[in-house]
């Protein structure tokens, strides 16, 4: 038999499912999990955002959107209560966004309904439900607003309401119980089978008092819909203009509105510009500044009803023409370009992912067809390299900035540039007006294709109206009949009556009359006129009634309401005349013009200006311009006063901006052509700079000197006024030469002016150091540098004077002219020679540059050259390059000898011919062999001859040049750190004449946000591994291989992805050797506990007591390879098992340790002796204070009597209060002591009282037996053997036997054969004959056979037993 499931029916569960209720962080939802714990990584379904409540008009579309959440990933099945899902709606999935989807795109009455979104996987499911409303139209909804105001009038009174109580009893007032909106909300949005779950959850117990209440709330809520959809008009579509402006229309009245944006209520102003406005003329909802985050479903609640719904959808924008990369210098300007496919009039700029704003820094700009879109990066700085994005919704562009520092100027100021980086690409204007005219033309057809499709629209309207008021006119005239024929029955009734009561016939007929007279007809409508005779009918049954009652009774007339025009309007088909292009905010400076510009869809139309909301007029200074289509605002001469709000108004729509005045500083072009002439002075004179300005104050003003401001001192007097500003600087020195500046500034902008200052002083010393050209018998010459400051002026003259050595006068030599250099001939051979230069100007003779003591005529031989550097090799040839020697012994080199030797000998060999030096510093060896490997020196010749050689070049091989090699094989990581990488690879194959052998490798990294490689050895390195060092902890990082050798670098291999400064992987493992798993601490001390470990990466460290999260007094510290556990002041209640879980990527450890907690026992209550059978005494006690509290607490009995005088143990290990001695003997006084044990030790002893039992007197003979010879000597006996103990882990354990014999026997224990005796792990004792052994601490180890040996000179016994060891 099949189970037909009712609705309250709870769905069935499979064996071995679960329904775990969960709880969802969106209201609404319900989570059902199937099982117990999820697998790690797994999910139950869930929503991230639910489909919201709707009401909408008939034949408009609807979507319900939801975003699911679970893994795996949920199937997904829309429900709905009354009804199925056909054909007419349309399930989808929007990979983009991620949302579920399901549409109505052409909804009806009969759609109305709750529905339902279920997501399900194996671990569990996930529902929520939604409410369609649906409003319908036309005279449909007409007539439905009629029944529903009249069906009210049908319901007939309760009676039991008018019935009047005799006794008056004051009514108890029943406590109701206040309930959250939340829970009311949820019921009103859920299927009846829900209620009892919701009302589970929110502790509702009074169902009858629940149902009452919330039908009285479903029927308020119906009331109010109706109210509010008489008085609402038609929510009119969405529209996006050019400016990125959207407009919603609705013309309800005043009440209280909300906009909800997804559901969340979005805030709004009116009559403000905010993004979201609500503006007076027509109730109209406007956003300004449409972006693409704004796409979304937007609804209307008036008076707490959620009404109309609009979903906003903007095109999908494209960057038709990205960003490219730009090069800039230091301190110059860098432009970013971009070219979108729809006009927005902001897109979002980013640095490192770091929003940019217009600032100092940065300048955003936008063309006036808001398509091309600028970016300008001012004064480049090194910081500002980095990747630069445009994004403008889903689509982004990036591209690099790289800036190029000026090595040359290091350690100085770099000066601004005025050149601006980047830019000129492809012709952007040009291709903007093509998408211009394109987006134009879409607009264009779709603005037809709607006008076509509201000319059907209204057509079909129209035919409506014209059957429903032929329809209405029948069921009028019908009605007017019927009216008739009731009249004149009426007035019928109304004569016999009156004639009956003797009342005049005319009187009669009147007071009918009166009482039928009907109220004039509105002629606006339909509605109106099918209101009137609905009326009319109901007058002429109070006619009826009037006749029939008492004539001299007066009656009162009802004023009945007439409606006039349909009850809600038809939706409005023309849009009439807007503005495709709105007004714009605008900056003018005083004393230019300003242009406000917007425009209109149509010609004709003119527009009405208005500033401050008074009407604007042309006139000689404001000019009102129509351009087409264009309406300008022209303002010249601007003044403050023109400063303000503008406003456009065309055909009841308009648009606002406002007009600023700005008042920046400005200099006045006389005094600026004045300042910017440069100012020459001498040293040590007065300097005067004056500027005159306007502006508006206050103004900031400030003096600078090669770019550092200037602050009065003695030397520095700055005078500033609201128009003028004058620097005087007294006393100029040389180093004040250079740019002066002033820059003026206030709230509206800065103004700069630049002019050069020139101070004239005498030079400084010329410069070394002294080069010696030539140092012969008869000349020497030598030159210098010139001085480094000429002061200001060119050099005119050197002034030179000569001492020989030895002597005390200078002479003077002259002056030699402006150049640098100087020859003497007038040199005596041998002699030694110093030299004085001054430099001359018009302005002065600088301090004097003294060279070094040059001798003339002796032999100085030149310096080594560089070593020389291999140029190319080949079979034949081998090409070498050198620099000159540093010393050429004061005379010039006129040609260089080059040497050679093969590998191997010792000779050198010269290669060019001794009488033909080589004059340039290159040369080709040909005088080689193929395959061998040569080594060459080089040697400077002067006048005086050959100097000494260079160092020897590197060793190269007589061959053509080589291949480079190819890639490297099989790179890979062969370990890593936090800070280390190491790396492993193969050498690459030879191929003949593709790829030769590489010689050496070179290693490179680029960190993943950086796109320059940076080598990581300085030279090749020939091993086929490489460990890269300093990394940072947890980055990303490329790494790629060069191969190089003789004939260059080979083509670089890479790893296959980036790689984390981190270890390999490892699952966590403890490195403790002996893991603790049980530790004792007496309260009050600190207990510690310590566990080391190694993982990769670093694990997550959990610490549990008893499956839950340890207490917060409860110290953790946690490392790399190690954690402890701390309890600075332990308490009885931190005992329990303490589990530690290293977790990490590649798994988790675990490890418990069982922590217990104690102190020394309080002793036992008092001990209580009783002989219940003879010869035994039964011991009882009352248990120590700390048995509650400690499960291992036990207790220890011990005796003595009055024959031996020892205490001897009894019992040990006793866990209950009760204890029956035996062997108690007559005569004999005994007494017990009772201690209480755990793992802290004993307590004190609770003693007894002295126990006796009194032996009977009786007489006693003896009969002495004739003496024999006896012996007392026995051979060993066990008189009590040895028992099989069963002891669980970690107790004690306690073996005794007794033994007799004479001579006292040797007692031996053993386990497995092994002798005991002196291991120290045994406790074993020999009283009296009783011989016992304990086990402290019973382990695993201590199962076996264990056995008593007893020996003495007469014989030998054993007796064995069996120690099993329980778990």
């Amino acid at each position: 038999m099949f189970k037909i499931r009712k609705s309250k029916d709870v769905e069935p569960t499979a064996p071995g499912q679960v329904r775990i209720k969960k709880k969802s962080n969106v209201p609404g939802v319900m989570i059902t999990q199937y099982v117990e714990e999820l697998p790690e990584g797994m999910s139950t379904p869930d929503f991230t955002r639910k489909p919201i409540a709707m009401t909408v008009q008939e034949g408009k579309p609807s979507i319900f959107r939801a975003v699911i959440t679970g893994k795996p990933t949920p199937t997904v099945t829309w429900l709905r209560n009354n009804g199925e899902i056909d054909e007419g709606y349309n399930i989808s999935f929007d990979a983009g966004s991620g949302e579920y989807q399901l549409k109505l795109p052409d909804v009806s009455v009969d759609q109305a309904d709750t529905y339902k979104c279920l997501a399900k996987n194996e671990f569990g499911k996930a529902i929520v439900t939604a409410t369609l409303n649906v409003i319908e139209v036309g005279f449909k909804k007409s007539k439905a607003l009629q029944q529903s105001r009249t069906a009210v009038r049908e319901i007939p009174e309760d009676f039991k309401k008018s019935l009047k109580t005799v006794v008056d009893t004051e009514p108890k007032e029943e406590e109701k119980p206040v309930m959250d909106d939340k829970f009311w909300e949820e019921l009103l949005s859920s299927d009846k089978k829900e209620y009892e779950e919701i009302c589970a959850r929110y502790g509702i117990t009074n169902f009858r008092w629940m149902l009452k209440k919330l039908s009285e709330m479903k029927e308020e809520r119906e009331q109010e819909e109706v109210k509010v959809v008489e008085r609402l008009s038609l929510l009119k579509s969405v529209e996006l203009k050019p400016v990125d402006d959207s407009e919603i229309e609705d013309e309800a009245p005043v009440c209280k509105i909300f906009l909800f944006k997804d559901g969340v209520m979005i805030p709004f102003d009116a009559e403000t510009e905010v993004k979201h406005g609500l503006k007076t003329v027509g109730k109209k909802f406007s956003m300004n500044g449409v972006d693409m985050d704004d796409a979304g479903l937007y609804q209307v609640e008036i008076d707490g009803i959620k009404i109309f719904s609009a979903d906003l959808k903007l095109p999908p924008i494209e960057f038709l023409v990205k960003m490219q990369d730009v090069k800039a210098e230091e301190r110059e300007d860098a432009m970013f370009e971009c070219l979108i496919s729809q006009p927005m009039k902001k897109i979002t700029w980013k640095f490192k992912n770091t929003p940019l704003e217009q600032g100092e820094k940065y300048d955003i700009l936008v063309s006036d067809d808001m398509l091309i879109h600028t970016l300008v990066v001012k004064d480049c700085q090194p910081l500002d390299k980095g990747i630069y994005a445009a994004v403008v919704g889903l689509a982004s562009s990036s591209s690099w900035l790289i800036v190029e520092v000026d090595k040359d100027l290091k350690g100085k100021k770099k000066v601004r540039k005025t050149t601006r980086a980047g830019g000129g690409g492809p012709d952007l204007s040009l291709i903007a007006q093509e998408q211009n005219a394109k987006v134009q033309k879409e607009r264009d057809e779709m603005i037809a294709k709607l006008k076509v499709e509201a000319e059907a629209a209204a057509a079909k309207a129209a035919a409506e109206r014209a059957e429903a008021a032929a329809r209405a006119k029948a069921e009028a005239e019908a009605k007017a009949k019927a009216k008739a024929e009731a009249k004149a029955e009426a007035k019928a009734k109304a004569e016999a009556k009156a004639e009956a009561n003797g009342q005049p016939k005319a009187e009669a007929k009147v007071k009918a009359k009166a009482k039928a007279k009907p109220k004039p007809k509105s002629e606006e409508g339909e509605g109106a006129e099918a209101v009137v005779e609905e009326e009319d009918e109901e007058e002429e049954e109070e006619v009826s009634e009037a006749a029939e009652s008492t004539p001299s009774k007066p009656e009162k007339k009802k004023r009945k309401r007439v409606r006039a025009g349909p009850l809600i309007p038809e939706t409005v088909i023309d849009p009439g005349v807007f503005f495709t292009g709105g007004l714009s905010d605008v900056n003018a400076v005083i004393g230019t013009d300003a242009e406000l510009v917007c425009r209109l869809s149509s010609e004709e139309c003119d527009g009405v200006w208005f500033k401050e909301g008074i009407e604007i007029t042309a006139t000689d200074d404001v000019c009102i311009v129509k351009d087409g289509t264009y309406r300008k605002l022209i303002i010249k001469n601007c003044q403050e006063e023109d400063a303000g709000k503008y406003r456009c108004e065309a055909d009841g729509r308009k648009t606002e901006a406002v007009l600023i005045i700005e008042d920046p500083p400005r200099i006045n072009t006389d005094d600026l052509a004045v300042f910017i002439k440069p100012v020459t002075i001498k040293s040590g004179k007065e300097a005067v700079f004056n500027v005159s300005f306007v502006g508006r104050e206050p103004m900031k003003i400030q003096w600078y000197n090669e770019g550092e401001e200037l602050l009065e001192d003695d030397n520095i007097k700055i005078e500033k006024s609201s128009s003028n500003s004058r620097l005087v600087l007294t006393k100029c020195k040389r180093r004040t030469t250079g740019e002066i500046k002033i820059k003026i500034r206030n709230e509206f902008g800065k103004a700069e002016a630049i002019t050069q200052l020139n101070v004239l002083d005498k030079p400084t010393p010329p410069m070394g150091p002294v080069d010696i050209i030539e140092s012969s018998s008869s000349c020497i010459e030598f030159t210098w540098r010139p001085p480094k400051d000429s002061g200001g002026c060119p050099i005119t003259d050197y002034v030179m004077e000569r001492q020989q050595i030895g002597r005390n006068s200078w002479k003077k030599l002259g002056k030699i002219g402006p150049e640098p250099k100087y020859r003497d001939s007038d040199v005596d051979h041998g002699r030694k020679y110093c030299y004085h230069v001054r430099a001359e100007t018009d302005h002065g003779i600088s301090e004097m540059l003294e060279t070094d003591d040059i001798q003339a005529g002796t032999k100085a031989y030149p310096g080594a050259p560089s070593m020389p550097k291999i140029v190319s090799a080949f079979k034949d040839c081998i090409n070498l390059a050198w620099s000159e020697p540093t010393n050429t012994g004061g005379t010039n080199i006129s040609g260089y000898n080059v040497e050679k030797r093969k590998n191997g000998s010792n000779l050198w060999g010269l290669v060019n011919p001794p009488e033909e030096p080589i004059k340039e510093k290159t040369y080709a060896v040909k005088d080689v062999v193929e395959g061998f490997s040569y080594e060459f020196r080089v040697s400077a010749i002067n006048i005086s001859g050959a100097g000494e050689p260079s160092a020897p070049s590197e060793f190269v091989f007589a061959r053509d040049p080589k291949k480079p090699p190819g890639k490297v094989i099989d790179l890979r990581v062969t370990d890593s750190t936090y800070t280390t990488l190491s790396l492993g690879w193969t050498k690459p194959t030879e191929e003949e004449g593709v790829q030769d052998e590489a010689k050496g490798y070179l290693v490179e990294l680029r960190p993943a946000e950086n796109p320059e490689w940076s080598s990581c050895n300085s030279s090749p390195i020939i091993v086929n591994s490489y460990t890269i060092m300093g990394l940072k902890s947890m980055a990303m990082y490329w790494v790629r291989v060069v191969a190089t050798n003789e004939g260059g670098n080979g083509e670089p291999q890479e790893l296959d992805n980036y790689i984390i400064a981190m270890p390999p992987p490892v699952r966590p493992q403890f490195t403790d050797k002996k893991l603790k798993n049980f530790m004792v601490m007496r309260a009050g001390n600190a207990a510690r506990v310590n566990f080391n470990f190694q993982a990769s990466p670093v694990p997550i460290i959990n610490w549990l007591k008893d499956g839950l999260p340890v207490p917060k007094h409860v110290t953790v510290s946690n490392t790399d390879t190690s954690s402890q556990l701390m309890i600075f002041s332990s308490e009885r209640q931190d005992t329990g098992i303490y589990t530690i879980i290293v977790k990490n990527v590649v798994g988790q450890e675990t490890s418990s340790v069982e922590i217990r907690i104690t102190d020394d026992p309080k002793p036992p209550g008092p001990v209580e002796l009783d002989e219940n059978v003879s010869g035994t005494v039964t011991v009882s006690w009352t248990p120590s204070p700390d048995e509650k509290k400690d499960d291992r607490l036990h207790y220890m009995i011990t005796k003595r009597d009055s024959v031996k005088r020892t205490w001897q143990i009894m019992a040990d290990h006793l866990f209950n209060n009760k204890f029956t001695a035996i062997n108690i003997m007559p005569g004999r006084e005994y007494q017990f002591r009772v201690y209480a044990k755990n793992d802290m030790g004993l307590s004190e002893a609770s003693e007894s009282a002295i126990w006796e039992v009194k032996r009977a007197k009786e007489k006693f003979t003896v009969n002495v037996p004739a003496s024999k010879d006896c012996s007392f000597e026995t051979p060993p006996l066990f008189s009590v053997p040895l028992k099989t103990h069963n002891s669980p882990e970690k107790y004690e354990c306690y073996m005794s036997c007794a033994v007799t014999g004479n001579p006292r026997p040797y007692i031996t224990w053993y386990r497995n054969n092994i002798s005991l005796n002196t291991n120290t792990n045994y406790l074993i004792t020999n009283t009296c004959g009783v011989c016992s052994m304990v086990i402290l601490k019973v382990g695993p180890k201590d199962s076996g056979d264990y056995m008593v040996v007893a020996e003495n000179s007469l014989g030998r016994v054993e007796c064995t037993t069996k120690l099993v060891v329980e778990d």
